[in-house]
């Protein structure tokens, strides 16, 4: 068995070493100790019965997910841009929320946008050292060109993170808006560059460190409050259905056609005409049906209604 084991200067990481042994996310479980004398039944027992306390971790920090969903808002509303910053697991669950936010809610590539440490190779092959210099993140926050107009995420369970709070404490120093997404409790939180701390404590792992388990779900829960709500604030939803969908795909383009059959009630082929004759924009072929106009006026009502379907067929 080969070992990969790296190690500069053995006394020079004591401090680290006593900083991660006091980490939440970093203790033992008491309900797992012995898993691995388990059933393989059993042991999907542990694992889901410690998963029942996610959700209500999550619950508990609604208000501070709701002042986040005001935040990016109002900087997506102005012209800024949502961008998520972390490392390992808590970087890719940034870049796969930002990715399925085009697709599902019509936006341009770009607005939501998710960075790694050590780039786009670590999403398939875990480059760890990647995350140890606050500078990397600052130097990403950088080269993502952020401005005031933006809001910046950083994610790390462990809250410790060097690229995450790099990249934070940087875009702060520029004037954007900012996030932190960690799963320590609150009272560890320390961080005065951050805006909103959003902070589930789901307790010890059942497996000790792996925070891709609970801690993983945790913050993919919150990330898809984060944007989900902050679309709908912003009108890309028609009662709880997608309405600014990006017709990419055959599924897309009938799913699409299954949207405004169901909100409008007309037949599938004249749903594919209007469809058509919107140039694939569900919002506009809706307010055409739903309030008896032609694609001109059903432009400029939603253009007058900053593409509130609802409230384009209304007026």
């Amino acid at each position: 068995m080969m070992l990969n084991y790296k190690m500069n200067n053995p006394q020079s990481n004591k401090t680290l070493f006593n900083e991660i042994a006091a980490l939440s996310t970093e203790q033992r479980n008491v309900n797992s100790m012995n898993i691995d004398t388990c059933s393989t039944i059993d042991i999907l027992r542990i694992i889901n019965d410690e998963d029942k306390i996610i959700p209500i971790a999550v619950e508990k920090e609604l208000p501070y997910i709701q002042q986040a969903v005001e935040l990016i808002v109002k900087a997506l509303s102005g012209g800024g841009r949502l961008l998520y910053y972390g490392a390992g697991t808590s970087g890719r669950l940034g870049v796969l929320d930002a990715a399925e936010c085009p697709p599902t809610f019509g936006i341009p590539f770009g607005m939501i946008e998710g960075f790694i440490a050590g780039g786009k190779e670590a999403m398939f092959k875990a480059r760890e050292g990647a995350e140890d210099k606050e500078e990397n993140g600052a130097n990403d926050v950088i080269a993502a060109k952020v401005t005031s107009a933006d809001i910046v995420c950083g994610i790390a369970a462990s809250k410790r993170t060097p690229y995450s709070i790099g990249a934070v404490k940087k875009a702060k120093e520029l004037g954007a808006a900012t996030l932190f997404i960690t799963c320590n409790p609150r009272s560890e939180f320390t961080m005065p560059e951050v805006d909103v701390a959003i902070c589930p404590y789901v307790g010890a792992e059942v497996i000790m460190g792996s925070t891709r388990m609970k801690s993983g779900t945790a913050q993919k829960l919150v990330l898809n409050m984060l944007t989900t709500a902050s679309m709908i604030r912003m009108g890309k939803v028609y009662e709880n259905l997608m309405i600014d969908l990006q017709l990419t795909n055959q599924k897309l383009v009938e799913r699409a056609k299954r949207v405004i059959m169901i909100i409008t009630g007309v037949s599938y082929e004249i749903a594919e005409v209007k469809l058509r004759e919107a140039s694939g924009s569900v919002k506009a072929a809706l307010v055409m049906i739903k309030a008896k106009v032609d694609l001109n006026e059903a432009l400029q009502r939603l253009d007058a209604t900053g593409g509130f379907a609802r409230m384009a067929i209304e007026s």
